[in-house]
């Protein structure tokens, strides 16, 4: 087997697939790639990786001398490649020892038998298509507020929830709960659906696929599996099988008091007050007629506040929160304003973008409502409050 490919393709390939790889395989093999030179054409080149619940698989230009596979350690060739000068590189196989040749760097790494490696899953049934920057955007928003306890699967996967055009999309660790919808354009308009998927697969996946212009979405249910493909690039997943949670009812109605806030400056605000938080990290938000008040901390600790402007609308209140959570939400908006809504101090407070004014209509024309008078619709970031202290 020999091939010759450039250094950064190699390299991004095998750091893909690698990411994928289980840190701890339990058979050595799962912890190797499999390359492939010259496929039924007899050129191209794939990296691919499979640990029975996620797949990865990436095809590359490459120009093969000898067709042929080989499976080495996915870690070490992703750091290998990594650490190669800019030039193209020169692989070869003989016998049990791969040898990879880039300008004047040589490295000899040991071969695993390929006929231990599992077959690789094909890819599911198409079920549509979606943009791939709208899909990485989505997948981003609400993967942050998945759970990462692996003790309570339900909740570390993201909902996905299909209805002809229309993706919902949502997540929880049961402090927090993020739904973003979106369209797409299914190949049945007919198709509804619900799976649960792994958060972090399918954001690692999905971020990876957001430069592809196009990503197709194949989805087998009865089997558990869902794939991701775009740009030479396709992943697949075990879906969870677990039940998620009935969010919607979580979501409030209505509301009492709204805030609207310019988000950079309150990031900032937040990321100062929240120096000084206490040990049970609650940021206390005070807002009235002013303004808003942040403050955290105390005598022991150390004590910190900071004013900014806000509009209200609705009761003054105060209410406290996670900073971390409070951040996530914020940097999850992807606009310069957000709204906020609030019932009680005890109730979930609910985070919203605040879409841009529209562009200056020709004099004369009909206008809009004020960007303030709605939050931009699809997106929502759900926070439970800390209780605050007395």
């Amino acid at each position: 087997m020999k091939f010759r490919v450039e250094r950064d393709v190699l390299a991004d390939a095998a750091a893909w697939v690698a990411r994928s790889l289980p840190a701890r395989p339990p058979v050595p093999v799962l912890g190797g790639v499999l390359i492939q030179a010259g496929g039924e054409s007899g050129e191209g080149l794939t990296v691919s990786g499979f640990d029975y619940e996620t797949s990865a698989r990436v095809e590359l230009d490459a120009t093969v001398g000898e067709p042929g596979r080989v499976l080495v350690s996915g870690r070490l060739l992703a750091d290998i490649t990594r650490a190669l000068p800019s030039k193209p590189v020169d692989f070869v196989v003989d016998g049990a020892r791969a040898t990879i040749n880039c300008g004047n760097s040589r490295f000899s790494l040991p071969t695993m038998p390929v006929e231990d490696y599992p077959q690789l899953p094909a890819m599911p049934q198409r079920a549509g298509t979606i943009r791939a920057d709208q899909l990485a955007e989505a997948v981003a928003q609400v993967a942050v507020a998945a759970g990462r306890d692996d003790t309570l699967p339900m909740l570390t996967g993201v909902r996905l929830e299909i209805e002809g055009s229309r993706l919902t999309l949502a997540a929880t660790d049961r402090f927090r709960l993020a739904v973003r919808e979106l369209e797409w354009t299914p190949e049945d308009p007919g198709l509804s659906t619900a799976v649960l998927i792994p958060a972090r697969t399918l954001a690692e996946v999905a971020k990876t696929l957001a430069g592809a212009g196009t990503v197709e979405l194949a989805l087998s249910a009865g089997d558990g599996m869902l794939g991701l493909a775009g740009a030479g690039r396709r992943a697949t997943t075990r879906l969870l099988d677990a039940e998620f949670p009935r969010f919607r009812q979580l979501i409030p109605a209505d509301h009492t008091t709204a805030a609207e806030l310019e988000v950079a400056a309150l990031v900032e605000a937040i990321k100062r007050v929240s120096l000084v938080a206490d040990r049970v990290a609650q940021i206390r938000m005070e807002f009235g007629e002013d303004g808003l008040r942040l403050a955290a901390g105390g005598d022991d600790v150390g004590s910190a506040e900071e004013e900014l402007p806000s509009i209200l609308d609705g009761a003054p209140l105060t209410i406290a929160f996670n900073p971390s959570y409070l951040l996530d939400s914020l940097g999850a908006l992807h606009t310069e304003r957000a709204q906020l809504t609030f019932t009680t101090p005890n109730r979930p407070a609910l985070v919203r973008p605040v879409p841009p004014p529209p562009a200056e209509e020709p004099e004369g024309s009909e206008t809009g409502p004020a960007a303030s008078d709605a939050p931009s619709p699809g997106y929502l970031h759900l926070l439970m409050p800390v209780r605050l202290p007395g």
